[in-house]
């Protein structure tokens, strides 16, 4: 016999599975468990699984989600009612809850963190409105998708897939051919240099809608996404789709997670938002450029878009696409431990696809013996563009900082000018006036060297709109287009032109660029990142990928020593020989992915209490604490401010275990983080799993 709580009233519990099973939306560490309640006869129909509900908890309402319903409790005392069913529409799945729960563990995260991100917010308005499917709205993107009013229109498969643009991969029709058959292939995808990627995954996506199975693509940001939708459009032949993305409004996004929830829509393309979208019966999960760091979550527990993805294959045993024009250690493990096949083009394939790709100042490489064969335009460079330029076709010129001169120094010791105010980093936005801060955006009128005492400023480092002023000059006549931070440009005419661009927001052109050219490429390399050479190397494929093959006259000049290892592996295109010795380096350091990790940040008192409560795996090993360096004492202030002197230090931990020790790691780490939520410990410590800043 089920007791009922005081506070039931009149309520009269339901005749049939009167115990609801609920996630309870409270983040909580140590609370992170389902809990039961009563469900009352009048919300017996409609306190169904995945259901949002209200609850009373610690006194309080508070959302939450229906998981199961059961017959009997294993709690032996009084339960509570559910308050209200806030809505009928069940918009939880079975898969996507045993997928948070999964991402949760793998995370050291709670259950909670990872449904605020699965499932958007209610919009009641949207609700009402796809009463009938038909009410599905037009895509952010110029995309059309059909009206999806007809059943028949909706379970009406594409026509017969072209996949000509696959047979240039060995493995390529085999990998088709394993979606088709519903098999869970798994394989890395390295996209050939000028290849029409978003229309290689679009031939995917139909072939799976052949099958009658849900295809579920993420890319990194909305241009990608733009390019997509456009390339499904064409390959489904008016089978439905549909985009997801964080800038679609809160009734857009219900509306479509609605559509998709309820199976109307079975190929679905977005950006990291639509990770968790619970597209029905699927047969491939695909994420193109798995390097970029907006696939990795900024808010707890922190997952990363390729982690997501391999686990719905594995639990959904469906297909999973790794793809990229470069590859990441991550997907070079997935190789080496036959858990996924490569899918890359053969040499003369490649060859004939590549633009010619030169560093500056190499022996060969035009004004090789000149004085300025190591300037930022190099004999090389110039050449290269001026030839682009005659022939027609536009250059691309890839810096890596946006701004006119983000950092300044001074001209006599060389030493960072900083704010006298917050001692922030001082920087010139334009050609003309004095240097700014960019912490407190107070002009700094009279600079004076806080070391020498000089009055002069040089430039440490040069932006985009500084190189694009440069440029003009250097080949006057010549239109100088930028793009990169809030001014990106998606496509350029082909047609004679200097593209300045920030890695990630070069514009596409019909035909591809004749030239391009990548500078301060040691500046690049130099940046104190586990990841910077693998970074590097990804956004100067990119960009390369863009130009024409060296048959049609194609260039790529590169601004560093041709000598280094990752100038190398893109001068012979071969991502999958540098993925090798990152991933081996990172093995013999004991640094991800070849072992489990985590780092505990935070105030000093948090994170030494934190380490007191951890319990380190067997064959692991606790790294630090170690104080964290102020802003101040990064960019060479050799004082602090008194603000500085009176905060509280900073601390970072590292805890490292092998790979067959992560399960261990993460349920110390949530042991942690459950010990102090229930001791309601002060300070602030986040915990992230595998972090890719560890300098």
């Amino acid at each position: 016999m089920i007791r009922a709580a005081r506070s039931s009233g009149a309520r009269q519990q339901a005749l049939e599975l009167p115990v609801a099973t609920v996630a309870v939306e409270v983040p909580l560490a140590h609370l992170d468990r389902p809990f039961d309640y009563l469900v009352d006869e009048r919300d017996s129909n409609a306190a169904r699984p995945g259901v949002r509900v209200r609850v009373r908890f610690a006194g309080r309402l508070v959302g939450g989600y229906v998981l199961a319903r059961r017959a009997e409790s294993a709690h032996q005392g009084r339960l509570g009612y559910l308050e209200r069913v806030v809505s009928a529409e069940p918009v939880l799945t079975a898969e996507v809850a045993d997928l948070a729960r999964a991402v949760a563990d793998r995370y050291a995260g709670t259950l909670a963190d990872v449904l605020r991100l699965a499932v958007p917010p209610r919009h009641a308005k949207a609700e009402a409105s796809l009463a009938n499917p038909s009410a599905v709205g037009p895509s952010s993107t110029p995309g059309e998708h059909p009206p999806l009013s007809e059943p028949a229109a909706r379970s009406q498969p594409p026509a017969a897939v072209a996949i000509d643009g696959w047979a240039r991969y060995p493995a390529g029709p085999a990998f088709l051919a394993a979606v088709r058959d519903r098999r869970p292939a798994r394989a890395v995808w390295q996209a050939l240099p000028g290849e029409d990627w978003p229309a290689r995954l679009a031939d995917t996506a139909a072939v799976a809608a052949r099958a009658g199975g849900g295809a579920l693509i993420i890319v990194p940001d909305a241009r990608d996404l733009h390019r997509l939708d456009l390339a499904l459009a064409a390959a489904l032949d008016g089978h439905p789709h549909l985009t997801l993305a964080a800038d679609l409004g809160p009734a857009e996004r219900y509306r479509r997670f609605l559509a998709i929830r309820r199976g109307d829509v079975r190929i679905v393309a977005g950006t990291r938002a639509a990770v968790f979208a619970p597209v029905a019966d699927l047969a491939l999960v695909a994420v193109f450029d798995d390097g970029d760091d907006l696939l990795a979550e900024p808010r707890a527990p922190y997952p990363h878009t390729r982690e997501v993805l391999m686990m719905r294959s594995s639990a959904g045993s469906c297909a999973l696409l790794v793809a990229g024009f470069a590859r990441t250690a991550e997907a070079q493990l997935m190789l080496d431990s036959g858990w996924a096949h490569p899918i890359t083009p053969d040499r003369a394939g490649l060859r004939a696809a590549a633009p010619r790709i030169e560093a500056a100042g190499d022996d060969f490489s035009t004004g090789a013996t000149s004085a300025a064969a190591h300037a930022r335009l190099s004999p090389a460079a110039f050449a290269a563009a001026r030839g682009a330029l005659d022939a027609g076709a536009p250059v691309l010129v890839q810096v890596p900082r946006s701004g006119y001169l983000p950092t300044v120094a001074c001209a006599r010791c060389r030493r960072q000018a900083l704010c006298r105010r917050c001692h922030g980093p001082l920087a010139l936005t334009a050609g003309t006036g004095p240097p700014s801060c960019r912490w407190c955006g107070v002009t700094e009128a009279h600079f004076r060297c806080a070391a020498c005492g000089f009055g002069s400023i040089r430039a440490m480092a040069v932006g985009s709109a500084r190189t694009a002023e440069e440029f003009g000059r250097a080949f006057p006549g010549v239109t100088v287009l930028t793009s990169g931070g809030s001014k990106v440009r998606a496509t350029i005419p082909p047609r004679p032109a200097l593209v300045v661009a920030t890695p990630g927001a070069e514009p596409v052109v019909d035909g591809g660029y004749g030239a391009a050219l990548l500078l301060d490429g040691s500046a690049m390399l130099a940046r104190p990142d586990l990841r910077a050479a693998e970074e590097t190397l990804r956004r100067w494929m990119a960009a390369a990928a863009l130009v024409r093959p060296a048959g049609d006259g194609g260039r790529v000049v590169i601004g560093a020593d041709g000598s280094l290892p990752t100038v190398q592996a893109l001068v012979r295109w071969d991502p999958g020989g540098h993925a090798t010795r990152e991933l081996a380096a990172r093995r013999e350091l004991e640094f991800p992915p070849c072992v489990a990790m985590a780092s505990i940040e935070g105030d000093a008192p948090g994170v030494l209490a934190a380490l007191d409560i951890l319990a380190v795996p067997p064959d692991g090993e606790l790294l630090g604490p170690v104080e964290l360096e102020e802003p101040s004492q990064q960019l060479g202030q050799p004082e602090y401010s008194a603000a500085a002197a009176d905060r509280e230090p900073r601390l970072r931990a590292l805890v490292r275990a092998p790979l067959a020790r992560r399960k261990a790691l993460c349920a110390a780490l949530r042991a942690v983080t459950a010990s102090r939520s229930a001791r309601k410990e002060p300070g602030a410590v986040r915990i992230r799993v595998d972090p890719s800043d560890l300098f």
